[in-house]
């Protein structure tokens, strides 16, 4: 089993060093909206495999632009091995002004396409983190935090055992799992410990187990 420690969302001040060391993480993952020197003062904390995925309220990366928080790797719009897990991210959340990171349905459903040609090329995927939510799973009504259509589909395809997103605060509130198929699907708002069982060994792969 792979100790997963997902955060998003909040920072969580109970995440102090002595609590993530008993926490044993063995990999990292962001689902968006945080600090990045939050997130390197984690990574740097659990000296393990780190990955995110941008939130709407993220900087613009890409060229000429920020490069993500250190010590991560950027898993929007890609499939790759981390700590021996094969996941799948896309970062971003539904159009609703003009900031970063935000995508009309149409916009994420060609994203949600070219993320599925890559996982044809990887195998099972092991999990899938996203910003928001599927539409209609564990997402809002106001226009800023409606879900992704596009997720059904790559759910529908992928079936990981997880889908782990942000984007939609509990505000003290428990929010739920959902289950699709064979999929549970979890806010990880402010963050979640969850033991994921791989499919198969991807130690050969490459990328597998290491930091960018």
């Amino acid at each position: 089993m792979v100790r997963v420690l997902a955060v998003a969302g909040d920072v969580a001040p109970a995440l102090n060093d002595a609590l993530l060391h008993d926490l044993r993480v063995d990999v990292l993952l962001a689902a968006g909206d945080l600090p990045w020197d939050h997130l390197e003062s984690l990574a740097s904390a659990v000296d393990a495999p780190a990955a995110y995925v941008p939130g709407n309220h993220d900087p613009q990366t890409g060229v000429g632009t920020a490069s993500g928080p250190r010590g991560f790797v950027n898993l929007d719009g890609q499939v790759l091995v981390v700590g021996g897990l094969r996941i799948a991210g896309l970062g971003g959340s539904v159009r609703y002004n003009s900031g970063a990171h935000q995508y009309t349905q149409k916009q994420y459903a060609r994203r949600a396409r070219k993320l599925l040609r890559s996982a044809r090329r990887m195998g099972p995927v092991d999990l899938l983190l996203t910003h928001a939510p599927p539409l209609g799973l564990g997402d809002e009504p106001d226009p800023s935090h409606v879900g992704i259509s596009a997720l059904h589909g790559v759910l529908e395809t992928l079936q990981p055992r997880w889908h782990l997103h942000g984007h939609i605060h509990p505000y003290g509130m428990h929010k739920p799992d959902r289950q699709v198929g064979p999929t549970t699907v979890r806010n990880v708002i402010p963050w979640q410990l969850i033991e994921v069982a791989p499919h198969a060994d991807t130690s050969t792969a490459a990328g597998a187990g290491r930091r960018a």
